[in-house]
């Protein structure tokens, strides 16, 4: 059994049994049974998360080296009483879960991201560059699945917000949804995706695969980290430019982060309606300096940003967290102003409801309603 271990693969049933038998310890099936899936989870799993990702509540699991584990259940983080023995436990599963999601995490390559069987998203990185033992961060997709009507009944917003959605989507209606870090950008982009006509062609671009849409007909190109010789890489400018080639009936970029934001803007001006994507944002007022900051890694200059920005995307949808809901704090429409270019609000979340606000009927004629 021990040689299947070393060689990577699972040791079957009879393996176990004969190192069971060697033990003064008579061992039943159940035991059996129970240390053949210890192994399985040490050997080719997660070890001691295991339980952790198997709880259908849990969308984060974190591991702080030997300091502690941590888990979000939508309330917040929670400490787990789960303990490894030492720095090397944590390394292994480090490095077994990079090797699970196709990549490598050594002393040349001390960091990695990567998607894992079930569509888990890994990030883990190796000490020096973090104290002590390797640290990993680990999102679970747990809202697969979740339509418009869904993200409603969860109290993501309420009918009138549905409505507006909705009619985003199918007027062809270029927008981007902002939000920090876990308040459910790509859960709702993956929702509105879902309302796509089913004749039409989606083509998603990604650094990592997030987005789990439910569509007949997506496309989806992934970029690729350089190899340890520093080549190799594909960036998401160059996948956003190749998509363009690929006849996109929708162009959605999952998170909007660098450079691309150049191609973006392009394609969105250059008739490639109903595009979208989501991006990084306290508020919504602060998308269009974000903008600036992203389209100045691409060498443009912020007059060349707002130029772009005002008739590539009209509607910004920003989400927060409150409590352990995600929930959609706001709709705007992208106006010029006096100041120049900013987030005008049309619906603006009151309590559990979204109430009319100054861009309400700038945000009607966008969408083409009456």
């Amino acid at each position: 059994m021990w040689e299947q271990i070393r060689a990577g693969r699972l040791p079957d049933d009879a393996g176990v049994a004969r190192v069971a038998a060697a033990d003064p310890v008579v061992l039943g099936d159940g035991h059996v049974a129970r240390l053949r899936d210890q192994l399985r989870s040490e050997v080719l799993g997660a070890g001691p998360l295991e339980e952790l990702l198997a709880d259908p509540a849990v969308t984060d699991v974190l591991v702080n080296g030997l300091a502690g584990v941590w888990v979000d259940r939508g309330q917040g983080l929670e400490s787990r009483p789960v303990r490894f023995a030492d720095a090397v436990q944590v390394r292994r599963l480090a490095v077994r879960l990079a090797t699970l999601a196709g990549r490598r995490l050594d002393e040349s390559q001390p960091y990695v991201d990567g998607l894992l069987p079930g569509g888990i998203r890994l990030h883990a990185i190796l000490p020096p560059l973090v104290e002590s033992a390797a640290h990993l961060s680990l999102r679970i997709p747990r809202s697969d699945g979740l339509d418009v009507a869904g993200l409603q009944a969860r109290g993501a917003l309420d009918a009138a917000g549905a409505a507006v959605l909705t009619e985003l989507v199918s007027a062809r209606v270029a927008f981007v949804i902002s939000g920090g870090t876990g308040s459910g950008k790509t859960t709702l982009l993956a929702a509105l995706l879902g309302q796509v006509p089913t004749h039409e062609r989606i083509v998603i671009v990604e650094d990592v695969r997030e987005l789990r849409v439910r569509h007949p007909h997506v496309v989806r190109l992934e970029g690729r980290s350089a190899n340890v010789e520093g080549s190799g890489e594909i960036a998401l400018p160059v996948l956003v430019r190749q998509s363009l080639r690929m006849r996109p009936d929708r162009l959605v970029v999952g998170e909007v982060r660098g450079a691309e934001v150049r191609e973006l803007l392009t394609a969105l001006n250059t008739g490639h309606e109903g595009g979208c994507g989501t991006i990084h944002a306290n508020t919504s007022a602060d998308v269009v300096a974000r903008f600036e900051a992203l389209g100045a890694l691409a060498g443009m200059a912020a007059s060349a940003v707002h130029s772009q920005l005002a008739s590539a995307v009209r509607v910004v949808v920003h989400l927060r967290r409150a409590g352990d809901r995600r929930v959609v704090q706001e709709i705007g429409v992208l106006v010029r102003a006096p100041r120049g270019l900013e987030v005008r609000p049309a619906l603006v979340r009151s309590g559990d409801r979204l109430e009319r606000a100054d861009g309400w009927t700038e945000l009607h004629r966008v969408l083409g309603t009456s």
